[in-house]
């Protein structure tokens, strides 16, 4: 009997967290571990900006779908992805507070709007701006694959879930991480619905896969060079936790991972993800579910 997904559709859940009243003010929140924890944050920053880039990639083509199973799909991915950018702002100044630079990460990566509003007005032939657009989704639809990967590691790998010993970080991660499941493959079936290209798709992950965990590393480094002198004192350590970074288990198996994506004719459904979502939906939002007094 193949298992389904307790859920057809992206559901936005209106939850709230409460980082205030959480352990979060101890600076290595993450086991102790000052390269993971930098990571963590830097991934945290990223995120809303990201999720604005996604939201917009994929809403511009809203009103060209006319399958109604994907309309519906695509309203939830934008209601899921609105609402991780807003709780992990909110995480980002409680992070903030403890002295790591997500505003600033925040502000180098928040004119993405006005970028793609030059390059709007850059391209004003219909045939040049619908590439460029194609390209901005193929960019999404590769990043969702990456994110739903990660996804997949947060709630398969038990030792990852130890890591996290900052329990009110560890719900939000677990949160976006089933929802990043959910949607993992609206973007992808939007830009195919519009007519975006396998050369495009298969290139752009090419790309991704070759930059993204190195300017993870690279990130991490910066946001400890800027703002961390304990950690300066500590280069040995630094580095022997960057090892260990990208040994762990959250990014063990990433190259891997990102090899089906390259194939012609993938599809995100083709990684069987279900028996994990539905595993997890319970445990967080069943009866006894562990964020079931999170939700409004």
């Amino acid at each position: 009997m193949t298992v389904t997904a307790q859920t057809s559709y992206p559901k936005t859940r209106r939850i709230a967290f409460r980082f205030d009243e959480s352990d979060s003010g101890q600076r290595y929140f993450a086991n102790d571990d000052i390269v993971f924890s930098h990571a963590v944050a830097f991934l945290s920053a990223v995120f809303p900006p990201g999720e604005d880039i996604f939201v917009r990639s994929v809403r511009r083509y809203r009103e060209k779908i006319t399958d109604p199973d994907l309309k519906k799909r695509v309203a939830g991915f934008i209601g899921q992805e609105m609402t991780h950018g807003l709780h992990h702002r909110e995480l980002n100044e409680e992070l903030s507070e403890m002295g790591y630079p997500t505003a600033w990460f925040d502000f180098l990566l928040d004119s993405t709007e006005r970028t793609e509003d030059f390059l709007d007005a850059q391209f004003p032939d219909p045939d040049r701006l619908r590439l460029v657009r194609h390209l901005l989704l193929a960019f999404t639809a590769g990043a969702e694959h990456f994110t739903a990967v990660l996804a997949e590691h947060v709630l398969s790998r038990p030792e990852l879930q130890a890591m996290m010993s900052d329990e009110e970080i560890k719900n939000l991660l677990n949160w976006h991480a089933i929802e990043e499941l959910e949607h993992k493959s609206v973007a992808f079936d939007v830009y195919q619905a519009v007519g975006g290209s396998e050369r495009m798709r298969i290139g752009m992950m090419h790309l991704l896969s070759n930059i993204a965990l190195p300017f993870i590393v690279l990130s991490s480094w910066v946001s400890i060079a800027t703002t961390d002198r304990t950690a300066r004192r500590q280069p040995v350590r630094v580095l022997r936790e960057t090892v260990r970074l990208v040994r762990g288990p959250l990014f063990r198996g990433f190259y891997s991972a990102m090899k089906p994506y390259k194939r012609k004719g993938f599809h995100p459904d083709d990684i069987d993800t279900n028996a994990l979502l539905v595993e997890w939906q319970e445990r967080l939002f069943g009866a006894e579910g562990e964020l079931v007094g999170h939700l409004k």
